[in-house]
């Protein structure tokens, strides 16, 4: 009992406050997302709210209790039941919204196992990363801490569910670099993640956005020319690299370097065609240019941004938002969260949110700096990842400066899969910041 005293006494109840600040403007907006512009309340979502995040709160404190030191042995066969556990999913969960990602528990209530997914992915990539700490910075090192990630994102790619999927690149990036892996290949995989966007968005940019199709750039997507393109990558890729072995030039390694990073991503585009949707593929496309589809996939950014806009300064007032009460908005207790709280807190009240997330995120990166083991200091690293992308993405895709991907707003958006996992991630981070002082 006194140990636990202590661990509270030293804990960052300062974080505590910050996310009970967010969630109670989460569930104050969610429940003005339930009103319609007769002022007629047509939604109990904000009363299920309030129940994920006190129930939250909870799995947090008790979160912060657990010492992962204790258990660190057994990250590998938690992360195995969890994968175990997306592929039951995937074969026998309910489908929402076109993905088949949900478990049901009781009537309408159901849970996201790609949720926890990301907290167990995040546990034993931290532990693998620590036990191979003392081998050299290799290309082997790389590429097993990135099939740690790589296993649960094809899963939930197959889903379909390519927002969650893409919340695991920042927690490799951010985990992977607090590991020590080579900076060059973390270079290679965001170069990589940005040619495979591309080279998936280019055969509809080039369809509808495009002036005149250039035949260069059907090269990277059209068939046969793909096929064509693809084998003199590898020809090159393989002549540079017995060059690279009989005579040790640099250039050779730049070379193979090179081409390699085309040949992943123009291969990955081309899964990324037969798993996406053309809805998803075509919500990259109207980040481009939402005039394209204004009434489609490029309504939900117009509205947005409008929402925003007419937000003012100090904005309309509480409940006084018409974007929202008029239905303009899709998804807007969830994706588009920030638009109702721009349009009727205004800009003080999209700065208090970047505030409470910066807030957030600062306490955690001086959590990392005061760690001596590489699974703590990377595990923190990890859900720093998680919650700087889910904001940067959330509330940039509602400003319409980032893409549309269905990535919800934690804390704030609706929902309690989401809303659990972070919680349960962001409570482990907080028992490893109070017991520093153990090490």
């Amino acid at each position: 009992m006194g140990s636990i005293v202590k661990l509270f006494k030293e804990m960052d109840w300062s974080i505590v406050a910050a996310v009970i600040l967010l969630l109670v403007i989460g569930v104050l907006f969610i429940y003005s997302s339930g009103i319609t512009s007769t002022g007629e309340l047509v939604s109990n979502e904000y009363l299920k709210q309030i129940i994920w995040a006190s129930s939250g709160m909870l799995i947090m404190i008790l979160a912060a209790t657990f010492d992962l030191k204790r258990v660190k042995d057994h990250f590998l066969l938690i992360y195995i039941l969890s994968v175990i556990l997306l592929v039951f999913t995937f074969l026998f969960g309910k489908t929402v919204n076109g993905a088949r990602s949900w478990l049901g528990i009781a009537g309408e209530y159901g849970i996201q196992p790609s949720e926890l997914m990301k907290i167990t992915t995040a546990m034993y990539l931290a532990r693998y990363l620590d036990t191979s700490s003392h081998e050299p910075s290799s290309i082997k090192r790389f590429a097993l801490s990135f099939s740690i990630i790589a296993l649960p994102m094809l899963l939930i790619l197959i889903q379909p569910d390519f927002g969650t999927a893409l919340v695991f690149i920042p927690i490799y990036l951010f985990m992977a670099y607090a590991g020590g892996i080579n900076r060059r290949y973390l270079v290679f995989f965001v170069l990589t993640g940005a040619l495979t966007i591309v080279f998936t968005v280019m055969p509809l940019w080039q369809r509808l956005i495009a002036d005149k199709q250039s035949f260069v750039l059907r090269v990277f997507y059209d068939k046969p020319y793909f096929y064509y393109t693809l084998g003199i990558f590898f020809t090159v890729m393989v002549l540079s690299f017995l060059g690279f072995r009989l005579f040790k030039k640099k250039y050779y390694y730049w070379a193979i370097y090179t081409t390699l990073l085309f040949l992943v991503s123009m291969s990955a585009s081309e899964l990324g065609h037969k798993l996406l949707k053309d809805y998803q593929i075509m919500r990259l496309v109207v980040f481009i240019d939402p005039s394209i589809d204004p009434l489609g996939s490029g309504w939900n950014i117009l509205q947005s941004i409008t929402a925003i806009g007419s937000g003012g300064f100090v904005g309309k007032g509480f409940l006084k938002g018409t974007q929202s009460h008029y239905r303009y908005l899709p998804q807007q207790s969830t994706d588009f969260i920030f638009s109702i709280i721009s349009e009727e807190m205004g800009f003080l009240g999209g700065l208090l949110v970047f505030a409470l997330f910066l807030y957030i995120l600062v306490k955690l990166s001086l959590i990392i700096k005061t760690q001596h083991s590489i699974t703590q200091a990377s595990f923190v690293s990890g859900m720093f990842g998680i919650i700087f992308f889910h904001f940067i993405i959330n509330a940039g895709m509602a400003m319409g400066v980032m893409p549309i991907t269905g990535i919800p707003l934690l804390f704030l958006s609706y929902g309690g899969s989401s809303l659990w996992a972070i919680c349960l991630g962001l409570g482990l981070c907080l028992g490893i910041g109070a017991r520093k002082f153990e090490s």
